[in-house]
């Protein structure tokens, strides 16, 4: 059996709208195990991959080819940002 730990996922602009209701200032609580990866994440939570633009794991960018296998641990903090346009 493996031991379920947490993290925290935060989700910013658009994707802001793919969390729960009960999240709150667009983070919320996610349950982690040693299978849990950033790439996991992304899919369980039905974000469009290519709406993950910026993706930071306690501050250090995760590259899109390295998503797959970057894992999430107990304490870890994952934030998301979506592809800015301005002008």
């Amino acid at each position: 059996m493996t031991a379920m730990a947490q993290a925290t996922l935060k989700l910013y602009s658009v994707l802001a709208k793919f969390l729960p209701p009960e999240a709150h200032q667009n983070k919320m609580a996610i349950e982690v195990d040693e299978t849990t990866t950033v790439g996991s994440i992304i899919r369980t939570m039905n974000l469009p991959a290519k709406s993950c633009h910026l993706v930071l794991l306690n501050g250090i960018f995760v590259h899109p080819e390295a998503r797959a296998e970057t894992p999430v641990k107990e304490g870890d903090s994952l934030a998301i940002w979506p592809p800015v346009a301005g002008g």
